[in-house]
Formats: structure tokens, sequence, C-alpha cells
């Protein structure tokens, strides 16, 4: 039998309705179109691992005027930008505490005089250690601006051109982490990481309520004296409550098998967990309104929750400046839940020091659980 020929009339046909499926299908038209594009978006983020902006704190101690051109060249492009001057013998605690600074940079007395004399001049720098993975390369930024100070000619410092040519042995930099002195990753990573691990309960909830309009089980509400309202409020204190028993086996893997410090306090740690286990789930909520299964329930639970929470809320790379950047890290409850991790376990912070993201974590919950609650209808979807 010979083959048939190929029919141009027949392929189009095919391809007119294969784009007619797409098009009605938004997963697959967001696979095909889109998630190229955003995939190429977040893997850039995470292996473009460049210091974009460090916050920087100088307390110049020396106060003559090549310690004061040494912060200059230092702060001369936008990799540091110069934040505060300390005063002598003020305390850097706070600013680390309440993340006005990334690094402060301390010009010790006789700072001129050692170069003069020929070096070493010592720099010390303390860094933030709580993502140890930014501070190394924190540190390392400063490294290479103090290298560059040594070579590059300035009118000012003509007379000492002959001794700074002397290269990397006139300065000696003396660094300190904060709160992770041996700036190990697993000590930053692993209190980070408890922002994706507790979004299990989340997913289990969208999986739960996808999975009660997939199988029917919404027929029989109707005939019950149940309020929607009620339903949704009940499911939402049932998985809060499983997710702070899971919080307490993860700290449990955190402290003992992991060995990361724990410097806070753990009630307060489950109120704040709490807070964002409440935002976690109402976006899971708003999510399962407009999944019609589990697949679907699942697919956007996954490309909520884990990509962004990974690539855009500092866990792996600090938060960029950028407007849209940070308007995207602000809206999820993982940015929020990572500072307050990290700075619970490394820092030992108390509510009054983290309200700000708590309070964050609230309003997104409760926004999240009204526009859920406005949407819900108790009848067969």
């Amino acid at each position: 039998m010979a083959p048939r020929r190929l029919s141009l009339r027949r392929m189009l046909v095919v391809a007119r309705k294969e784009f007619y499926h797409i098009a009605r299908d938004p997963r697959i038209l967001f696979l095909v179109t889109v998630a190229p594009a955003f995939l190429l978006v977040m893997l850039s983020y995470v292996f473009a691992l460049d210091v974009e902006r460090v916050h920087l704190g100088v307390q110049n101690l020396d106060h003559t005027p090549l310690s004061r051109e040494f912060v200059s060249h230092v702060t001369a492009d936008p990799d540091f930008v110069l934040i505060t001057w300390l005063d002598p013998g003020e305390d850097t605690d706070p600013l680390f505490v309440r993340g006005v600074v990334d690094m402060v940079l301390v010009i010790p007395p006789g700072f001129a005089a050692q170069i003069l004399r020929g070096g070493p001049a010592t720099v010390h720098c303390v860094v933030d250690g709580v993502d140890a993975l930014a501070a190394s390369r924190t540190v390392g930024l400063l490294e290479s601006r103090v290298a560059a100070f040594t070579v590059d000619g300035a009118p000012s410092r003509a007379p000492l051109e002959g001794v700074l040519s002397a290269g990397e042995d006139i300065f000696e930099i003396r660094d300190r982490a904060w709160y992770n002195e041996a700036l190990k990753s697993l000590v930053s990573m692993v209190p980070g990481l408890l922002a994706v691990v507790l979004t299990m309960p989340a997913l289990a909830l969208a999986l739960a309520l996808a999975r009660e309009k997939e199988t029917g089980s919404f027929e029989g509400l109707i005939v019950t004296p149940v309020r929607g309202s009620e339903y949704l409020t009940g499911k939402l204190v049932t998985y809060v409550v499983s997710g702070l028993a899971s919080t307490v086996l993860v700290w449990l893997v955190a402290t003992l098998w992991f060995r990361v410090p724990f410097r806070g306090d753990l009630p307060t740690f489950l109120l704040l967990t709490a807070g964002y286990l409440f935002a976690s789930m109402g976006i899971s909520m708003l999510v399962a309104s407009f999944a019609r299964n589990q697949q679907t329930a699942m697919f956007l639970v996954l490309m909520v929750f884990f990509i962004p929470s990974f690539f855009l809320s500092g866990l792996i790379r600090p938060v960029t400046d950028e407007p849209i950047g940070q308007a995207v890290a602000q809206v999820l409850p993982s940015t929020h839940f990572i500072f307050i991790s990290r700075g619970v376990f490394l820092k030992g912070l108390g509510l009054r020091a983290l309200q700000s993201p708590a309070l964050a974590l609230v309003a997104i919950g409760v926004a999240c659980l009204a526009v859920s609650l406005r949407l819900f209808d108790k009848k067969i979807p």
C-alpha cells in the first residue's frame, strides 16, 4: 500500500486545533509562552551572586585627610553606600540588629602615620554574618577596593605615591563577622530554609480544598448550616496548629542535627511562625479558589511559594534594591519570615525588634483571607 501524501490542509487543521487548545488552557499557555522568560529571570538571579549594594557605616578614628580620602575611594561607586558616620566609642550592634548596615569600617588612630612609615596600616571591618555568603562577598569587595587604593593616583597623595606603590603589604584588613564568626553557610542557610519547608502545611491546605472540589465533597455543605467563613476558618486553624507542630520538629532538626545556634526565645519564635503560617495559608486558600483540581493547585502553590522563596526573598542573595524586585519581595511571606527566623536564631531578637515583619505577615494573611472568604461560595463548583 502506497504511503499517503502529506496534506498541508490536514496539518493546518491539526495546528489550528492545538493553538485553540493552548489558548483555552492557561497552564499550557503559561508553559509555552511565559515560563521560559520567567525561568530565565529566576535562574539569572540565582547564578548572579555579585553583591549589588553594601550599606556601610564608618568609624574614622584617625581624622586625617588621607583617612577621609580612603573612605571616599571605598564609597566612590554604588557598590558601597555610606549610610552613617559613627562617633568614637559608639556601639555598632544596634545598626546590625535593625539591619541598617551590612558592614562597619573602622579606621584606627595612626592610620595615615602607618602608611607614611611604609605600613602595614590596619583597617578593621565588622560584617553581619547572618547571611554568610553575602558577608564573604562583601569582605572580598572591600579587599578589592583597598587594593585599588594602593595603585590609583590622586593629587592629594602625590607625596605618598612611592609608599602606596608597594601594594598589598601597605594595608592589613582585619575582618570579623558578628552572629556567625566562622561565616559558615549552613548556619545562615538553615534558618532561612525554614521559610521554604514550612510552606508544606500551606500546600497541604490547598490540596485539601482542591480535593474536595474535585471529588464533589462540597455537595454535603449545601444542606448544612455551616457558613463559608466558618468552613474556611476551621480549616485554617487546623492547618496552622498542625504547622506549629511541624515547626517544633524542624527547630529540633536545626538545633540538634545541624547545630545551628538558637539565641532567641522558643515561644516567641512559635508565635512569629504562627503569623507566617497564617499568611502562607491565606495565600494558599486564595490559590485554591482558582484551582479546579489538585494538580492545578500544586502547580500554582509551587509557582507562588517555592521559586520566589528561593530566588527573590533574600534566602540565597540579598533582596534587590530595584523597585519591582522590592515590591515582589514585600508581598512574599517568605521574605519577612527569613528575616524573622535568622533574627531569632542568630541575633536573639524579640518581638519588639521584629514587629515590622510580623505585622507585614499579619497584613498579608488578613488580606488574603478576606479575599478568599469573598470568593468562597458554598455551592458545587
